[in-house]
């Protein structure tokens, strides 16, 4: 991780280097220049919607075209397109753990908070459950996030006394840890956050999460926020708090989440919101640059030209022969013969 510092990190590159170790696990500081591999083969991408397209392709270049395998709960628009038009096999788990209970989302107005608050005090009172309130995304603004996420904090400490914790992206990774221990092992029962806790949080007392302007926040990001909780065999609930009066776009995002659990059509309404992206390029959503095709209406015409550039690579996939010469020009003239590198990185 990017936390190994000095002697340590060259003993680990260098073990990773002459092939001693033949499982690394790793953060984004895997992906960084003087991490080399003896003979890579095999890559899996866990959260995949939290790396960038370059980001992934770099393991084809720390290896000689290794076998990558990309994990998420909610697949982003561009892989789920890759998936069924483009060089992308999927799988999919579609069942929970034994035991498990589906997580009932409902949604309230800001200006309910109030009875939200009594309810949760009832909660505390009646039971051992603790609950993530998580806070809003502020225009990108890491220092907005916080002021947002403090603010809460005091409002929520003036109530439940020496009950409530905050962790935020500007705590070192110690601090994040120890308030993440203390939430899990003493009496705290409620812990004010920014989306830092999206991923990789494990808290099975934590039956409720209530994410405020739920309005700001994209669909994938909203079913992974609501994952934190329902992991154990209790009945967990997530309350989506938003204001009053918000566009279509978001009262859409909203009423899926209240409508469904599943991971895979929460992806398919974010690809029919957001657009599926490019394939041949970086962009993970917005709308492809096809001239003449629509992805919502046009499958049976794009299936039709999968088949046919199928047959064409298998037949000659160095495009050498005369018929093909002229596909060959035109991936030149349109700069897509380097943008094709972009589809291995899924």
């Amino acid at each position: 991780t990017g936390k190994d510092k000095g002697k340590k990190r060259l003993e680990k590159l260098e073990r990773i280097k002459n092939g001693q170790v033949q499982i690394v696990i790793g953060t984004h500081a895997l992906i960084q220049e003087g991490v080399n591999f003896k003979k890579l083969g095999f890559s899996v991408i866990d959260e995949q919607h939290r790396f960038g397209v370059y980001q992934r392709m770099v393991f084809n270049y720390k290896g000689f075209r290794p076998s990558i395998l990309v994990m998420s709960a909610t697949p982003i628009p561009r892989t789920l397109t890759l998936a069924a038009y483009g060089d992308m096999d999927e799988s999919r788990l579609t069942e929970k753990p034994l035991g498990r209970k589906l997580i009932k989302t409902s949604s309230l107005i800001l200006k309910k908070e109030k009875q939200l608050i009594e309810r949760i005090k009832n909660k505390l009172e009646t039971s051992n459950n603790k609950f993530f309130w998580v806070c809003p995304l502020v225009e990108e603004s890491q220092e907005l996030d916080l002021k947002a996420a403090t603010d809460r904090f005091n409002s929520l400490n003036k109530i439940f006394k020496n009950k409530v914790l905050l962790i935020h992206g500007q705590l070192s990774e110690k601090e994040k840890e120890i308030n993440m221990e203390k939430f899990k092992n003493e009496d705290f029962r409620i812990l004010v956050a920014t989306t830092v806790i999206e991923v990789g949080i494990d808290i099975k007392a934590a039956t409720t999460i209530i994410i405020e302007h739920a309005e700001r926040f994209g669909l994938a990001q909203l079913h992974q926020l609501r994952g934190r909780v329902g992991r154990n065999n209790d009945e967990s609930f997530c309350i989506l708090l938003h204001k009053e009066h918000i566009n279509e776009t978001a009262k859409k995002r909203i009423e899926i989440m209240t409508e469904t659990n599943d991971g895979f059509i929460i992806a398919e309404e974010d690809l029919k919101i957001r657009g599926p992206g490019e394939i041949l390029g970086k962009k993970q959503s917005g709308l492809p640059t096809f001239n003449v095709a629509d992805l919502s209406y046009d499958q049976d015409l794009l299936e039709d030209a999968k088949l046919y550039a199928e047959n064409i690579i298998n037949n000659d996939p160095g495009l050498t022969n005369k018929d093909n010469q002229s596909i060959k020009d035109l991936l030149y003239i349109q700069e897509r013969d380097a943008a094709i590198k972009t589809l291995l990185a899924g």
